[in-house]
């Protein structure tokens, strides 16, 4: 049995549906506040939160790993959600005798600017300092969320919004190819006790990526951009709106991310911005 937590979201669906395809019994820990999509049918539900010892104790019982997807990003604090429930999974995991794999970000560091980077790295940490098998996944941005977030922005005015400059190059790693790591990290022991990094197969500007969401779309014009000075005063606010605009100022200066997961685990598929630019579109017509 395998224990998916946040396995309703966008990533932890798709890990969910290639666990089940690998013939795995998957158990779903998730806070129930979405209906669950169609790819998970088969596996076992179970509504909670992840910072709730009681539920989690739960959910780990009988499993042989545990597959943390869960972030707080940007709706709920990441201390609380990514830091504080990894450390509860960590601990229902030792207990019951379970194996964790983490899913972080890129950039995860104890100084970033960035509160979520931050929450990442001390989760990183507390795998690190615990006696489990564990194996940590850190992306770069999903290629698909920005594809999405950029055709929503867009608007009728059909222009998508970019924060900040957008001029720094970014590895666009596509949700199918981050799921197929997740997988075989569950799968295969020979992981443990590694941190793997995974980017796309290019490295775009934010604003290139917008103006190619444009161009599958037929838009005409440029992106609009919304200046990092409104971005540095929209960063001080609490809750949400501060945190997207941190984020956003972070991207605009962000260091290269290496890519060391496809040299460690071979075969993983390697999806260009193109494909997932073009699945989008299908979706939306």
């Amino acid at each position: 049995m395998m224990l998916v937590a946040g396995g309703t979201g966008r990533l932890g669906a798709q890990v969910v549906a290639g666990l089940l395809a690998g013939g795995h019994e998957v158990r779903v820990l998730a806070r129930g506040k979405r209906p669950p999509p169609a790819e998970i049918t088969g596996a076992q539900l179970i509504a909670g939160s992840v910072s709730d010892p009681a539920v989690v104790a739960r959910a780990v019982e009988g499993v042989e790993v545990v597959v943390s997807t869960v972030t707080g990003f940007p709706f709920v604090s990441p201390t609380r959600v990514d830091l504080q429930g990894t450390r509860v999974l960590a601990d229902a995991a030792g207990r019951a005798g379970a194996d964790l794999v983490l899913v972080s970000v890129a950039g995860a560091s104890p100084d970033s600017r960035v509160g979520l980077f931050r929450a990442k790295y001390q989760a990183e940490q507390v795998l690190r300092r615990s006696n489990l098998g564990w194996t940590i996944i850190r992306p770069e941005a999903f290629a698909d969320l920005w594809v999405d977030l950029l055709t929503t922005t867009a608007g009728g005015s059909h222009r998508p919004l970019v924060f900040g400059r957008g001029n720094n190059p970014i590895g666009w790693v596509a949700v199918r190819d981050v799921s197929a790591l997740t997988v075989r990290a569950v799968q295969s022991a020979s992981l443990r006790q590694k941190t793997l990094t995974i980017s796309g197969p290019q490295r775009l500007t934010l604003t290139e990526l917008a103006s190619r969401v444009m161009a599958v779309h037929g838009w005409s014009g440029d992106p609009r951009h919304v200046p990092t000075g409104a971005l540095r005063l929209a960063s001080m606010l609490p809750g949400r709106p501060g945190r997207q605009a941190e984020a956003a100022l972070a991207m605009d200066v962000m260091a290269p991310a290496h890519d060391d997961a496809r040299r460690e685990v071979a075969h993983l598929p390697c999806t260009p911005v193109e494909t997932v630019l073009a699945s989008d579109h299908a979706g939306s017509v």
